[in-house]
């Protein structure tokens, strides 16, 4: 059994949709945490084991990993016959890897960064801008409905997430405003908005 550590409308609602994509809630011990919420509400919660009091946290057998894009990989290889992630040996198995990696060590730093309004040439120089991030994702969306081609993936689960968290950022390039839309139509994404919706009125 696993066990994923999760506070609802989070980071970790990326997850709790990903088990529902893979069939896996009967191999997942979800448990509820509270987390600092940017509002200033919410608290570290001593009942979450993630190092910095984050979410999400999957457990398995005693070993605890964070980082979506690293529960993603783990995840979808643990349960491959729902097909949302290519296995070893597959040819775009390095082209889904590079996605959670790129996201994680560019796009989502990025993001952050023209959020805050932080502008420095070191900045530019490392991790580039919005408009590379635009290009890149428009490049690989390009005929093909999703980043692996017609087949959704935890790649495109990931990826789309900040788009959702805030519309107004997403580009107004079509490739990837039909993209977003695509992704956050799925019937899983809205199971897992309803119940987040209610965990949240619980805890109101």
């Amino acid at each position: 059994m696993l066990t994923l550590y999760h506070s609802p409308n989070s980071r970790s609602s990326a997850i709790m949709t990903l088990i529902d994509e893979l069939g896996a809630q009967d191999h997942v011990d979800v448990r509820t945490v509270t987390i600092p919420r940017m509002d200033g509400s919410g608290a570290r919660d001593p009942a979450n084991p993630h190092p910095e009091g984050k979410v999400p946290y999957l457990v398995d057998d005693g070993h605890g990993m964070s980082e979506r894009g690293a529960i993603i990989l783990y995840l979808t290889d643990m349960f491959p016959k729902a097909g949302l992630g290519p296995l070893a040996g597959d040819p775009q198995r390095g082209e889904y890897l590079s996605w959670l990696s790129w996201y994680h060590g560019v796009m989502e730093p990025v993001l952050v960064f023209a959020y805050a309004q932080l502008d420095h040439p070191i900045l530019d120089v490392t991790f580039r801008g919005v408009p590379e991030i635009v290009a890149r994702l428009s490049a690989a969306l390009k005929d093909r409905p999703y980043l692996l081609g017609d087949r959704f993936s935890g790649a495109d689960l990931l990826l789309h997430s900040p788009y959702v968290w805030f519309p107004d950022a997403t580009p107004a390039d079509p490739n990837i405003r039909d993209w977003v839309a695509r992704c956050a139509d799925r019937p899983a994404k809205w199971r897992t908005k309803e119940r987040d919706d209610g965990l949240m009125a619980q805890a109101a």
